[in-house]
């Protein structure tokens, strides 16, 4: 059955941007597919593992052709366990704003949580990595306080959409919508920048 995830990295409630985005997008998505439920996977409410020793060790058992054990096993469970939270939905709308250049830190733990082999991606030695989340698709809302294109260095770089949608793309998803809102908030135009942007969400929305 069709589902939409919302993966949401922001913490700031109702203060956020890219929730803010996220919330016209879905509203607009309920109204035009109202039998397609939706859920939301707040990256903040303590359910994501960590993925440290035990983890990689599990990690590398599954790569050497073996089964994990002990402390591997438990943690190699916990990592499959948010991989099939994350691919029981054939659509996501993810909500990124920008941390220093990049994503929040906690995007990036989901990341290294579920791009595992036999679950995310395939590895050949001769063809390289093959991603296996294909036929579903991606909507991402991706938001900046400072950077914005053609500002110049000093505002920043954008290792944040660049490197996210590439690993979308790594993943097998090669649908992907990008909403972004980079206001400069120098400028006296912010708020039309913002209305801009809620009715590219609400026209994605629609349409997804």
């Amino acid at each position: 059955m069709s589902a939409l995830l919302h993966i949401s990295a922001s913490p700031r409630g109702a203060a956020s941007e890219s929730l803010a985005l996220a919330r016209t997008f879905l509203e607009a998505f309920e109204e035009t597919h109202p039998d397609v439920p939706v859920t939301t996977f707040d990256l903040w409410d303590g359910s994501l593992p960590q993925f440290g020793a035990a983890a990689v060790a599990g990690k590398m058992a599954v790569f050497a052709g073996e089964e994990p054990t002990g402390e591997s096993a438990v943690a190699w469970r916990s990592a499959e366990a948010t991989f099939r939270r994350v691919d029981a939905a054939d659509r996501y709308l993810f909500s990124v704003p920008m941390w220093n250049a990049g994503v929040p830190y906690v995007l990036k733990q989901l990341i290294d949580v579920i791009s595992q082999p036999g679950m995310l991606f395939s590895f050949d030695p001769e063809k390289g990595y093959t991603g296996l989340l294909t036929g579903k698709k991606a909507a991402v809302v991706y938001t900046s306080a400072v950077y914005g294109p053609g500002r110049g260095p000093a505002f920043g770089q954008d290792f944040q959409a660049t490197f996210f949608t590439d690993w979308l793309r790594w993943a097998g998803i090669n649908d992907v919508t990008e909403i972004h809102l980079r206001p400069d908030l120098a400028a006296p135009d912010v708020e039309a920048h913002r209305e801009l942007a809620h009715a590219q969400a609400r026209d994605a929305g629609k349409l997804f």
